[in-house]
């Protein structure tokens, strides 16, 4: 089994260090590189291709898509990483029996790295939907390459090998871009145009402005200005095209511990399956700094560490992954669904399953809109803690996920205010957070408040006022404000479908009667063939656990419904 550390993803804030590479990682080299026996060559060759290279040759390169993973049979390999600028850092070097490439093999996204052949070499290919097929058909074999890729993944995260971003630290689009690419593991560099002298060389000859910032130089020297995360992840190669012929057994919109649960059972059961995001896997428990309560990990694990092992095996199984993609509506003809995406492609679907969670819910405070991303954030990770390292922050919300951020900030920031509605924390939240909570120093709980206006210095939040019910108003200065207040269903998109919503906007599910008229499947809405799991689904439980829950459930179903499809199909 492969360590929490394995597969949770941190992007590097410093320059690539071509001395010392995979530095944390280095005691696990072993596993990052390992030397295949002629045996496991033999069970790998029954699914490849074998591919000869002369000296000198690129067997792939940076930024076009990988034919593979290569197992090299007999010479030697340099593989190594380029910046915007040429300059290359040595990665390692491979020898007979061991095998190149690291996550991009298995999805067949563009290489994050280049491979030369410095002799003659000869190797084994397997295409990325061979590469899978042998990981579930020889476990053993199949554990070594997914924990070696995933660790290689980490290794280039760790260094920093990729695009370097340029901007200002507190910038809110150099925030995003940077959480973007960490939550999605993709590896990259962030350097502050204030305060790091690297700044100068990248932007020597380069005319800018500051809406211009941040500057994301790319390796194939594509510089871009201020790019949102779809213009990056295009660039990158990351967004996906699909071929309009082909017709998915499953479409599943959001990929949090709902969605990706549904796409690893069902395309480990044989199913076809698609999974749109239009940010990162994990939804908003990727955002958890330390989940306690999961089964399974009793001490604890990070929510992107969860999301980032449910995304790995999803691909493992096949699934195809769209991230970012927005799905912006779905259309039922007779026997399938078109689900229409923003970048006007389309897809055809069987099945669909909404899993597209909730979205943060905002204060009624006037304005509050301009402060995000500018001193307002819904979500704790150590980019945040970064940026409030040594200072005062307020905290709203008193359930779990906020509890989960207050003993994560607590350890950078000077001091924590928490502000609730209620009088305590009991209702709300687990013991065991209160507990801890309780023991922090540099936390104080104030009951009985609420948030009543925002005020802002040079376009970043610089101070809050807060009313409470026994003592008037209060101004607090503090630049960093976290809010946990809960969130709302995210089913604005679902309005054309026609699918049944409650009084609070979530999705109606369950057998037909005349309360709801709902389907006639446990976890299907009134239209047939859509389902809806997780948090989007009136009444579920807001837990990781009754997502995944959901998430199996959901599949046994589509089961049932594609099995029913055919029995018509032949009746007809």
């Amino acid at each position: 089994m492969i360590d929490a550390d394995d597969a949770s993803t941190s992007t590097s804030q410093d320059s690539p260090d071509s001395e010392h590479p995979f530095s944390s990682l280095e005691h696990r080299r072993h596993q990052m590189f390992p030397r295949l026996s002629s045996a496991e060559i033999h069970s790998a060759s029954r699914f490849a291709r074998r591919k000869a290279f002369k000296a000198g040759e690129l067997i792939f390169e940076t930024g076009r898509e990988a034919e593979g993973l290569h197992i090299l049979l007999s010479g030697r390999v340099r593989i190594e990483s380029r910046d915007a600028q040429g300059r290359t850092t040595l990665v390692t070097e491979h020898h007979d029996g061991h095998f190149m490439g690291e996550m991009v093999q298995l999805t067949g996204k563009p290489s994050l790295v280049d491979a030369i052949a410095l002799t003659d070499c000869d190797t084994l290919v397997l295409k990325p939907e061979q590469l899978r097929a042998l990981i579930v058909a020889d476990a053993q074999l199949g554990e070594h390459i997914m924990r070696a890729l995933i660790l290689r993944r980490l290794g280039l995260i760790e260094q920093g090998l990729g695009p370097i971003i340029v901007g200002y630290a507190d910038d809110a689009r150099l925030v995003r871009l940077q959480g973007f690419l960490r939550r999605n593991a993709y590896p990259a560099a962030v350097i502050d145009a204030r305060n790091d002298s690297e700044a100068v060389r990248f932007l020597a000859g380069l005319t800018s402005n500051p809406d211009d910032f941040p500057l994301v130089f790319c390796p194939d020297g594509t510089v871009l200005r201020a790019p949102d995360e779809v213009e990056l992840a295009t660039r990158l190669g990351l967004v996906p095209t699909f071929c309009a012929s082909q017709c998915y057994d499953i479409a599943i919109v959001g990929a949090g511990p709902a969605g990706l649960a549904a796409a690893v059972y069902a395309a480990s059961e044989g199913l076809s399956v698609v999974v749109f995001d239009r940010r990162a896997p994990g939804g908003q428990a990727g955002a958890s700094a330390r989940i306690e309560n999961y089964l399974g990990f009793p001490t604890g694990i990070t929510g992107q560490a969860l999301a980032a092992r449910a995304f790995q095996q999803a691909l493992k199984f096949g699934a195809h992954v769209a991230i970012p993609t927005v799905v912006e509506c779905i259309e039922r003809t007779s026997a399938t669904f078109t689900l229409a995406l923003s970048d006007r492609q389309s897809v055809r679907a069987r099945s669909v399953v909404v899993a597209s969670g909730a979205a943060y819910r905002r204060p009624c405070v006037p304005g509050f809109e301009h402060f995000e991303g500018r001193g307002v954030y819904y979500w704790a990770s150590p980019i945040e803690a970064r940026l409030v390292r040594g200072q005062d922050i307020v905290l709203i919300g008193g359930g779990n996920s906020a509890g989960q951020a207050i003993v994560f900030l607590a350890n950078f920031a000077r001091s924590v205010r928490v502000l609730i509605r209620r009088q305590n924390l009991e209702a709300t939240m687990s013991r065991y957070l209160i507990d801890r909570i309780s023991a922090l120093q540099n936390v104080l709980i104030c009951a009985g408040c609420a948030l009543e206006s925002l005020e802002a210095s040079h376009g970043s939040l610089e101070r809050i006022q807060v009313r409470h019910q026994d003592a008037g108003s209060e101004t607090i200065e503090t630049r960093h404000l976290f809010l946990f207040i809960g969130a709302d269903p995210k089913t604005d998109w679902l309005t054309s479908t026609g699918v049944q919503l409650d009084e609070h906007g979530f999705v109606v599910t369950g057998p037909s009667d005349a309360s709801n008229g709902a389907g006639c499947l446990p976890l299907e809405t009134n239209v047939p063939g859509l389902f809806a799991i997780g948090d989007v689904r009136s009444g579920a439980a807001k837990r990781v656990a009754s997502a995944v829950g959901d998430g199996a459930a959901v599949v046994g179903q589509i089961h049932a419904w594609l099995a029913r499809c055919e029995s018509r199909s032949c009746e007809s």
